[in-house]
């Protein structure tokens, strides 16, 4: 046992993992992997475990999985050893990191803050230096959210370049399997496993950076993130939301809560699962969503995913901050997260809704916690964006 900084105990591996059984594999073949090992989010099947959601009544509605995700079949076959699967926020409905099931993993960067979600074991693992890398899921931000909150390496992938058969649907068209690492050479590694088909070939030689974005951020952080941002050759600037974040945010809502009640609705009318205090009602405002709204917003995305893909050509990312600031504090008030999500969820759509990859990167620390940076690069530059991240690592090492 560890000791935090108000004198409780922390578990030896941080909460990090779930408590069902043990769900490790030795690998199955050698390769770019070998010698590594790794986590798996408790969304994403592996043969033989049950896939629990971070939701009691999930993992008892569920039998085994038959077979594993191809993403993790590809890791084992590369070489890595599955040490277990990963605590998750409640069937991914959040960034906070938090479960009123089954704990909080404990931040290691930061014990009296957040972990982030909903990919927050596998951040944890990965940050606690557990495993050398991890499998997440994210939508919304669910594995950019907990790198920046801890202080590690993340990628989102080009929407559809690795695979999401044997991950629990959520909200599909913005769904990825993504991937965290504690130094960017692991990170790229795992991406040249994981990653289908042929990427961009061009580099990436022009930074440019998001104005409008950055203004999310708290003003003390935000002042570090520009001048890093800078440093890294991102002299130029373009707007991305023209005013009009409250759109983009009600954009996501409407069109991951229509999707998440079309793949997750059945299940919940059926089963009547206990959903946490914070977690019941973001289902069942998903439930209200109508078709007309999401009509709307469909053609809304389109507009502003053709406007993205635009302004980030092949050979260019777009800078920006990965979150709002350092990790929240574990007691944030309810009306202190609402007021993150409004501005957190319009931040992670600008990869999100157009599908474009994305690569966070810990920077210096606020306050003794991590700020991160992003890329967003375009659509299929995935390899590209990793090797620029480790470029930009090595420059500052």
């Amino acid at each position: 046992m560890r000791t935090s900084v108000d004198g409780s105990e922390i578990s030896a591996d941080f909460g990090a993992f779930v408590d069902q059984s043990p769900c490790a594999r030795d690998p199955t073949g050698r390769g770019a992997l070998s010698g590594l090992t790794f986590a798996v989010k408790d969304f994403i099947d592996v043969a033989g475990c049950r896939t629990g959601g971070g939701s009691p009544d999930w993992l008892a509605s569920h039998a085994a999985a038959a077979v594993s995700a191809p993403a993790v079949e590809a890791l084992l076959g590369a070489g890595a050893q599955l040490i277990g699967k990963t605590n998750m926020d409640e069937l991914a409905f959040s960034l906070e990191g938090a479960n009123a099931h089954y704990g909080t993993p404990v931040n290691p960067a930061c014990p009296d803050r957040l972990p982030g979600g909903s990919s927050s074991g596998s951040a944890v693992a990965v940050a606690a230096g557990l495993v050398d890398f991890a499998l997440g899921t994210d939508t919304g931000g669910s594995v950019r959210t907990p790198a920046s909150f801890t202080g590690i390496f993340g990628f989102r992938p080009t929407h559809g370049r690795v695979s999401t058969v044997g991950v629990a649907p959520f909200a599909p068209s913005y769904d990825t399997i993504g991937w965290l690492a504690r130094d960017p050479g692991c990170l790229s590694r795992v991406g040249r496993v994981l990653l289908l088909g042929s990427g961009d070939a061009a580099p990436i030689n022009r930074l440019v950076q998001a104005r409008d974005a950055f203004a999310f951020a708290d003003p003390a952080a935000a002042t570090v993130l520009r001048a890093r941002a800078r440093a890294w050759g991102a002299v130029d600037e373009v707007t991305v939301f023209d005013g009009a974040e409250a759109e983009w945010f009600e954009c996501y809502r409407v069109l991951q809560g229509a999707e998440i009640w079309r793949c997750l609705g059945p299940w919940i009318t059926a089963n009547r699962p206990r959903f946490g205090e914070e977690i019941a009602p973001r289902f069942a405002d998903a439930a209200t969503i109508g078709e007309p709204d999401v009509t709307r917003y469909r053609a809304f995305r389109q507009n502003i995913a053709a406007r993205l893909r635009a302004m980030i050509p092949p050979g260019t990312g777009l800078v920006i901050p990965t979150t709002l600031g350092a990790a929240l504090p574990l007691k944030t008030s309810p009306e202190a997260i609402g007021s993150f999500y409004k501005s957190a969820l319009p931040l992670n759509a600008i990869a999100g809704h157009p599908g474009l990859p994305q690569v966070a990167i810990p920077i210096l620390q606020q306050n003794a916690c991590p700020l991160g940076l992003s890329i967003v690069g375009a659509a299929s530059s995935d390899e590209a964006l990793l090797d620029l991240a480790i470029s930009l690592h090595k420059s500052e090492t």
